[in-house]
């Protein structure tokens, strides 16, 4: 006798019948988040066929945020008082949209969500009249034509590209009294051959180098650093990362820079020891 096959039915509606989820729409948001695993594994589409039996976990993040990269914004939103309310944004390399969902909640007036994928942002933020979509784009070919509104404020979060063939592209787009929020990731910007086990850098003299030379290259196309802290978490590796906040114009620049990067690194140092 041949045994059926377990019925089989839509991930996103299963979650609803669950109850883990009150409506399609939030469980969409949550598999495109990677929130969601069935039986152990991790499952984005939403559309997916999965026996009706199968054990669905559902990861809640912080704040209700879509993606654990909210936070880091949100602390360099606060530590250097950046004021979002009512500016017209570009988040690039937007990803599940982390840095997109933050800017919104903080009362921005527009979001330009810009990555070099496909698929990722989360649904609730798809759907948001405030972000404009602009996936598949790389945004170093990205014209200025393409964004009907000036930003005032550029979020950078990207991997596998060092910020020296980004922040050129961000100065272009910016308004000429711009803002920048931008995360460093020290193991996209030293080379290969230095980055240790696990693709992690834990050198606190190439975190310095990293910060010193971005922050001055930084200087050299016209966006003017005003601060830099740590990321207050790891990124997925476990690499310790850094927010830089800068303008573009000049006289905004105050303090040392290698004071700064000094006070970051030991910050970094300190928070790993507690």
């Amino acid at each position: 006798m041949v045994s059926e096959s377990p019925r089989k039915q839509r991930v996103d509606r299963l979650i609803v019948e669950r109850g883990l989820a009150e409506s399609r729409h939030k469980a969409v948001a949550l598999l495109m988040a990677g929130l969601v695993s069935i039986d152990g594994k991790t499952v984005s589409k939403p559309g997916t066929q999965v026996p009706s039996g199968s054990r669905i976990t559902v990861k809640r993040p912080r704040h209700g945020f879509v993606s654990r990269s909210a936070d880091k914004l949100v602390a360099a939103l606060d530590h250097f008082k950046i004021g979002v309310e009512h500016k017209v944004c570009i988040d690039i390399g937007a990803s599940t949209g982390g840095f997109t969902q933050c800017l919104l909640e903080r009362g921005a007036a527009l979001v330009y969500a810009v990555d070099v994928g496909y698929g990722q942002l989360a649904y609730e933020l798809r759907i948001d009249p405030r972000v404009v979509l602009l996936e598949r784009t790389n945004i170093r070919y990205l014209e200025r034509g393409r964004l009907e509104r000036t930003p005032g404020l550029a979020t950078i979060d990207v991997s596998f590209i060092s910020l020296r063939l980004v922040l050129p592209k961000a100065r272009e787009l910016l308004s000429e009294t711009g803002q920048v929020v931008a995360l460093i990731k020290p193991q996209f910007e030293v080379g290969k051959g230095q980055v240790g086990k696990g693709g992690i850098v834990r050198d606190a003299s190439l975190h310095r180098s990293v910060l010193s030379d971005i922050l001055a290259f930084a200087m050299t196309i016209g966006v003017y650093p005003v601060g830099i802290i740590p990321s207050p978490i790891l990124g997925q590796k476990g690499n310790q990362e850094f927010l830089m906040f800068a303008h573009t114009q000049e006289s905004r620049t105050v303090g040392n820079l290698s004071d700064w990067i000094d006070e970051a690194i030991a910050q970094a140092a300190q928070r790993r020891a507690d």
